[in-house]
């Protein structure tokens, strides 16, 4: 396979998954179209042309042409120094690595990765949030985690695989997206009555289940085994954590019930005075879900040869 059809497998993958459904995404790229169409000519010269065809500002390719062939790909959820390293290590005893991919962004796709949050106030209004108070609650937490990117040495990486001439890329938005969709179906298909009846449908998912197994498997954060489930909100998407102050808007519009990768203090006191459920399926497991099913869309295309690393473990459903 060629590195740009891997990466266009996985943006359109994401895009297929998106919460938001594939009308919203498609206006989003038509905003990026038309902004690109006012920009002055300095402005152009820093544009990214990517923002056209692909709406995830967290996932790119880092080093690469995108005419390179691909036949083995070492695949992690973080693909830092060491792990470029690897690869180049693997390579020099045999096992030819051809391509890095990483869950987490990095690079440029790090640098701005907080643009995608962004999304997140299209998906809460999905659940019964108005949009206005979604995006108002979301635009001073986007500013914050800009601000804690702004002094990070983001190219370290990029620039141990652009000596070593490794193609690297990252996928980051669209295998949340895919996690986002594919248990959001789960529950609404098979209706939860109580919180440990999630828990039993995540268990039953490989990657959940392989993590149990080392002590990282879902649990229950706020509620308890017998407590009804109600409406069961998937938050898994849209770069990182939004608004502290946004589980007061979700109560209100009837959501009983988070399912998320993991969730912080503050956010857990937030949802505490709610009286919300939160299941945390687990942060690690769900990226390796999410990888697992673009992997999956990937290998429908052609073949790629799978090298799991750095917390990855490949599961796949190609037959099932």
């Amino acid at each position: 396979m060629k590195l740009k059809d891997i990466y266009e497998t996985a943006v359109s993958a994401g895009m297929d998954a998106d919460p938001r459904g594939r009308k919203a995404v498609r206006k989003s790229l038509l905003k990026q179209k038309k902004a690109r169409r006012e920009m002055g000519e300095e402005e152009k010269e820093f544009f990214d042309s990517e923002s056209l065809t692909n709406p995830y500002a967290d996932t790119r390719i880092l080093h690469g042409t995108g005419r390179e062939d691909i036949k083995t790909a070492l695949v992690g959820i973080d693909m830092e120094t060491a792990e470029v390293l690897l690869a180049d290590r693997l390579s020099s005893k045999g096992t030819r690595i051809d391509l890095i991919i990483a869950h987490h962004p990095s690079g440029k796709a790090f640098a701005n990765f907080y643009e995608v949050m962004h999304m997140q106030a299209d998906i809460l209004s999905k659940f019964g949030v108005p949009i206005n108070i979604a995006e108002g609650l979301l635009e001073g937490r986007i500013r914050e985690v800009e601000r804690r990117l702004s002094p990070a040495n983001h190219a370290r990486a990029v620039d141990v695989a652009r000596l070593l001439d490794i193609p690297f890329m990252c996928v980051h938005t669209p295998a949340d997206n895919m996690v986002a969709s594919f248990l959001q179906s789960i529950f609404d298909r098979k209706k939860p009555d109580t919180l440990d009846d999630i828990m039993k449908l995540l268990k039953n998912i490989p990657e959940y289940k392989e993590a149990s197994k080392n002590n990282a498997g879902p649990r229950i954060l706020l509620g308890s085994k017998d407590r009804s489930a109600g409406r069961i909100f998937v938050d898994m998407t849209g770069g990182t954590e939004g608004a502290r102050d946004i589980f007061e808007s979700l109560s209100n519009s009837g959501v009983n019930t988070i399912v998320g990768m993991h969730l912080s203090e503050d956010h857990r006191k937030e949802a505490e005075k709610r009286h919300m459920n939160v299941v945390i399926a687990g942060h690690i497991s769900s990226d390796n879900l999410g990888m697992n099913l673009i992997l999956d869309a990937v290998q429908k295309r052609g073949k790629l040869k799978i090298v799991p690393c750095s917390g990855f473990r490949r599961f796949s459903r190609a037959r099932q």
